[in-house]
């Protein structure tokens, strides 16, 4: 049953100002096309959404995350909090600190650490307050990334360079801090729509002019049972489109299979569930990120965009606690930056231009408008006991 969205004129008008790939990328484009299209034959002809955008973001060697084109920074798709400024690593740093010096020792790993800058900036605060990790731990699944990863830090930290170790899967056993910047929002959705009254998935297909959405006969059990928890609170009008990430309440459970003792801080844009499923947000979250230009179709650029939706930050909370770990905090970006130091780290003496610089970083990482509000911090600990500075300021466990 083929599918078309409603709002198809807005989409047409933003993808109009979308720059044309080069022929590079257009054949590369078109490699990854191919493959995706042989999984849909294979399938019958339509693929769940999900398994649509693990190949579109990480087929081997095409994916979005496994190929090599440049992502983050301004030559890039996107910029994130540590491309934006080191004041944002520099806070993580300190909450970092705060937890290891309670552990008496431990290490960091990060999941996905983009192009180091994280990693180079935490290390570098580390140093100067004493207080560094026998080792930093990168979990990478880009082998051009992790290339780049290493240079950062040879280029911007080379004293501390060889505290760095890469990892190709997650440890068995684990103590310290876990750092994912950004990672739950690039994890395969199911996509989800109010069609003729019922609850049913979307899928992609291909028609002649490239993938379509339509919607499938069956639905993935999980996706659905969420839904329809969602509903029983508040109705969902006819047309409701929605995602539901099973995949991040796996990595969370996952996660407390390892963490032995210590605190994972989870980075991400995304609301509390009951904002996440509000009824005026009907077309849900999902968006795409093209040469610094954000638009709503994940079925075009295949490989070449990235492709995210926001977080439900409820759901993470509730796996994390069935699975044994403690919900030990919840802000905003703006409060937990503020409660780890921000403003004495952005002093710049009498530097009037680095002053001038800090401010102006400090306007995008806080303000409700840039990223301080949408941007949330998720603290999951076992073994550990708080308070914690970054949660100091405004700790909104009770919104979950």
């Amino acid at each position: 049953m083929p599918f078309d969205s409603p709002d198809l004129r807005a989409v047409a008008a933003s993808l109009r100002e979308l720059p044309p790939p080069d022929a590079a990328a257009s054949a590369h484009s078109a490699e990854l096309v191919a493959l995706i299209r042989a999984a849909v034959d294979e399938a019958g002809g339509v693929i769940g959404f999900d398994r649509f955008m693990q190949l579109a973001l990480y087929a081997p060697g095409l994916g979005y995350y496994s190929a090599g084109s440049r992502k983050f920074g301004e030559s890039g798709d996107f910029v994130t909090a540590p491309e934006l400024s080191p004041l944002f690593s520099r806070c993580v740093a300190r909450q970092c600190e705060q937890v290891l010096r309670r552990l008496d020792g431990g290490e960091l790993l990060e999941f996905g650490a983009g192009s180091g800058a994280m990693a180079a900036d935490i290390l570098l605060e580390l140093e100067r307050r004493d207080a560094l990790p026998q080792r930093y731990l990168i979990l990478e699944v880009s082998a051009d990334l992790r290339q780049r990863q290493q240079q950062t830090l040879q280029q911007r930290a080379p004293q501390l360079a060889a505290r760095a170790v890469w990892l190709e899967r997650p440890p068995v056993e684990f103590s310290g801090v876990v750092l994912a910047n950004e990672v739950l929002d690039a994890m395969p959705v199911h996509r989800l729509r109010v069609h003729d009254g019922a609850l049913r998935e979307l899928g992609v297909c291909w028609r002649e002019e490239g993938f379509a959405w339509r919607v499938l006969d069956t639905a993935t059990p999980a996706a659905v049972e969420r839904l329809q928890q969602i509903m029983a609170q508040s109705p969902l009008p006819e047309g409701y489109e929605t995602e539901v990430n099973l995949a991040a309440e796996g990595w969370v459970r996952g996660l407390a299979g390892w963490l032995r003792r210590g605190m994972a801080l989870l980075f991400d844009y995304g609301f509390p569930q009951r904002e996440f499923y509000h009824p005026q947000r009907g077309g849900g979250t999902l968006m795409c990120h093209y040469r610094h230009r954000a638009h709503p179709d994940p079925l075009i650029l295949a490989g070449l965009q990235d492709i995210t939706a926001h977080v439900d930050f409820t759901a993470v909370a509730e796996a994390a606690l069935a699975a044994g770990l403690g919900v030990a905090g919840f802000a905003n970006q703006a409060n937990f930056l503020l409660g780890s130091g921000l403003l004495e780290l952005a002093d710049a003496g009498g530097d009037t231009r680095a002053q001038l610089e800090a401010a102006a970083q400090m306007k995008r990482l806080l303000l409700p408008g840039e990223m301080g509000e949408l941007f949330k911090v998720l603290a999951l600990t076992r073994g550990v006991a708080g308070p914690w500075n970054g949660f100091a300021v405004r700790d909104d466990r009770g919104r979950l």
